[in-house]
């Protein structure tokens, strides 16, 4: 259904809409000789227009870019980018595309194209053979046929995968919409998807989702796209409907065209190549199957059993085998090496849409418009599944490296099934009838194309819908102002990011510093409260000595009373006996002496009574104090304590909210992840402007054929039927 629907559309407006372009290099390689035509040379045509136009910078004594044309020696033998004429080939003559200005740097620079009149002379001329005078010789130049042979094998081949290296992104024809997606490959083994285009093939980076080389292909329009099995090649197949069509093999790194066959007069519409590259079997309205031979470009041999347009045909993975589809429901196996029927695989009832090879070459799946997908072993070409895949119509079916199948259909629903049927995954639906899938093994994602031009791509793992992938890319200097643009708005969400990072991390660091504080604040506290309580204890027993003082001392001054109030009686009484004595002197001298002693006696009791009366009130002075240092201590202490457990509930508190939580790290790993995501994607932003500057600085041409050389032979291969 995909080249079927998107063939019926586009080869009628191709065929009458301005997009008609120049003949094909088969075309042109098989014109009538230049002796049977009117004959253009060099020497009467050319050279003068040369001269006039080109010498000036081209000639033997100014040979800028090593180019001479004042001499056809020196036009014939090129400049330092290659041969710039390809006898019979005006679409390989990088001559042509310089002065039709369909290339850069435009010939002659800074002046109008050479008049119509003048470029259908070149053009006349390089068909016919570029002769250089009526006598010569036409000069039909073969293809560069360059393709060897390589190891067939499944596993992936060692080194890095093929990645286009500097192709040009600047598309070769710029549309206001996207064409239907007539063609669509997923590489085996590197991110790297190719996209049928307006006359262009488009390849997208699988994992950067992103436009890394266009390969022009102005053949027509492009309708079946395949990689080799190594990865290394790209095949495109298609042309213009109901006037040629041709199949061309670019090298995947350099761009290069490396091999170009078929001499079709429709479009192509089913093309392959073989997994030792040695063969290429190419199908399409004619009904016809051709397969050639890349070791010379010679035709192998054709199938003509279909009734109908060729629309699917695939090589199996082995290289034994080439399954073919047919618009009428006809499905075949052939041996790859002798076109001999291998099985007739009857059980569609409608046109059949593709071809998939699982990798063991065991199984065949097929699609069709009867809206079934099956499954078909090789042991005795034996139907050993089907399903009801997509209503209306199945469009394209493909396994995956695993085993798994990919679809879509005129459901508008791509489909990711097991190999029993199973539905895994069905993801969102597309805006348009599905014509074509590609499945990036690599990365596990998945793209689907419509007949719109939407190409939508998801994650198969949890079926995530990711950057839509555009079939009419805009020219470069509008690339790089949208790159600019994004890179801007990068930049911005990269500093909130960053901002957003900061402010958690500081506002952490301040809770940790916050419980660093408390707890300090705390231990101080606990520590005055320590104090405060080892201060009362001491002022306690210092207490108690001073009261045992005070009553020590309030016993001594009651004695020193008595003594005083005794020895003040004792006097009074030798008092009385002086008196008593009268004139008795003796008695009265002795009365006296007892009252000079008792005088002294009181004297030494009355000082006993003061000193005692100072201890007394020197103590009871000292218990007071001691009594308030108590009542004070015994308020310090609570408040110091209060004060403590009061700072240790912040504490704790403060070291709770510091700890490092899983909700932290959490938003902590979000956010610097969400920063570095978007650092990365600035500086991807910056690299691509810096990319896309650069390529602007480029000259952005078709690279020329390479110079013919001979391919090595192609390996053996068993018979098929031993093979199997």
């Amino acid at each position: 259904m995909r080249q079927l629907l998107t063939y019926t559309l586009l080869c009628g407006v191709l065929v009458g809409s301005a997009l008609v372009g120049s003949p094909s290099v088969a075309g042109a390689q098989e014109a009538k000789p230049a002796d049977k035509m009117e004959k253009i040379t060099y020497t009467d045509h050319i050279l003068p227009i040369l001269r006039a136009k080109c010498a000036a910078c081209h000639s033997a004594d100014q040979a800028k870019g090593g180019l001479v044309v004042d001499s056809y020696t020196g036009l014939m033998a090129g400049g330092a980018s290659g041969e710039v004429v390809a006898g019979g080939d005006v679409d390989g003559s990088r001559l042509y595309d310089l002065i039709t200005h369909k290339a850069e740097p435009k010939m002659p620079p800074k002046e109008p194209k050479m008049p119509d009149d003048q470029l259908a002379l070149f053009k006349k001329w390089i068909e016919g053979g570029a002769l250089e005078t009526l006598d010569s010789k036409a000069k039909i130049k073969k293809p560069a046929f360059t393709l060897g042979t390589a190891v067939i094998s499944t596993g992936k081949p060692e080194g890095p995968p093929p990645m286009p290296e500097k192709l040009p992104t600047d598309p070769a024809i710029v549309s206001t919409r996207g064409n239907a997606v007539t063609a669509m490959a997923a590489s085996p083994w590197a991110p790297l998807i190719a996209v049928s285009g307006h006359k262009q093939v488009l390849l997208y980076n699988t994992q950067e989702l992103r436009l890394v080389g266009i390969l022009p292909f102005p053949e027509g329009q492009p309708y079946v796209l395949k990689f080799s099995r190594n990865s290394s090649l790209l095949l495109a197949g298609g042309g213009r409907g109901g006037q040629s069509g041709r199949v061309v093999v670019w090298d995947v790194k350099t761009g290069a065209r490396v091999f170009e066959v078929g001499n079709e007069y429709d479009a192509v519409m089913a093309a392959d190549i073989s997994a030792d590259n040695s063969q290429i079997a190419l199908g399409g309205p004619r009904k016809i199957v051709r397969v050639y031979s890349t070791k010379d470009g010679e035709l192998m041999y054709e199938i003509k059993k279909h009734t109908d347009w060729v629309t699917a045909l695939e090589f199996s993975p082995d290289g034994v085998l080439l399954a073919t589809g047919d618009r009428s429901n006809g499905l075949f196996v052939w041996e790859a090496f002798t076109g001999r029927e291998f099985y007739n695989l009857a059980g569609h009832q409608a046109a059949i849409s593709s071809v998939s090879w699982r990798s063991d070459a065991n199984i065949l799946a097929s699609s069709s418009e009867d809206t079934t997908i099956k499954l078909w072993e090789m042991g005795n070409g034996g139907m050993v599944k089907t399903w009801g895949a997509h209503g209306g119509g199945a469009a394209a079916v493909q396994f995956t490296r695993d085993g798994r199948l990919f679809s879509t259909g005129r459901d508008l629903v791509s489909k990711l099934w097991d190999q029993n049927g199973a539905q895994q995954r069905a993801f969102p639906a597309l805006a348009d009838l599905g014509l074509e899938v590609a499945f990036s093994s690599e990365d596990d994602r998945a793209f689907a194309g419509d007949w719109s031009g939407t190409i939508r791509s998801w994650n198969a793992k949890d079926g995530a819908e990711l950057t839509a992938l555009r079939t009419n890319p805009l020219p470069l200097a509008a690339r790089i102002e949208l790159a600019v643009k994004d890179g801007q708005a990068l930049d911005a969400a990269t500093a909130r990011a960053v901002a957003v990072v900061a402010g958690v991390k500081k506002a952490q660091t301040d809770r940790e510093a916050a419980a660093v504080t408390a707890t300090a604040a705390t231990t101080a506290a606990q520590t005055a409260a320590a104090a405060a309580v080892t201060e009362k204890t001491a002022a306690d027993q210092a207490l108690v000595t001073k009261v045992a003082t005070l009553a020590a001392a309030e016993t001594a001054l009651t004695a020193a009373k008595t003594k005083v109030d005794a020895v003040t009686a004792e006097k009074a009484a030798a008092d009385k006996a002086v008196v008593d004595a009268g004139a008795d002197a003796a008695k009265k001298a002795e009365a006296e002496k007892v009252v000079v002693a008792k005088v002294a006696e009181l004297q030494v009791a009355q000082t006993a009574l003061t000193t005692a009366t100072t201890a007394r009130d020197t103590a009871t002075t000292d218990k007071a104090a001691g009594d308030k240092l108590v009542a004070d201590l015994v308020v310090k202490v609570k408040a110091t304590a209060d004060q403590a457990a009061a700072l240790k509930l912040v504490s704790d508190k403060a070291v709770e909210v510091a700890k490092i939580t899983p909700e932290y790290s959490k938003m902590l790993a979000d956010s610097e992840a969400a920063a570095a995501a978007a650092t990365a994607k600035s500086t991807a932003g910056k690299l691509l402007v810096d990319a896309l500057n650069s390529e602007k600085g480029r000259v952005l041409a078709v690279p020329a054929p390479p110079a013919a050389t001979p391919a090595p032979a192609p390996a053996a291969v068993a018979a098929p039927a031993a093979a199997k």
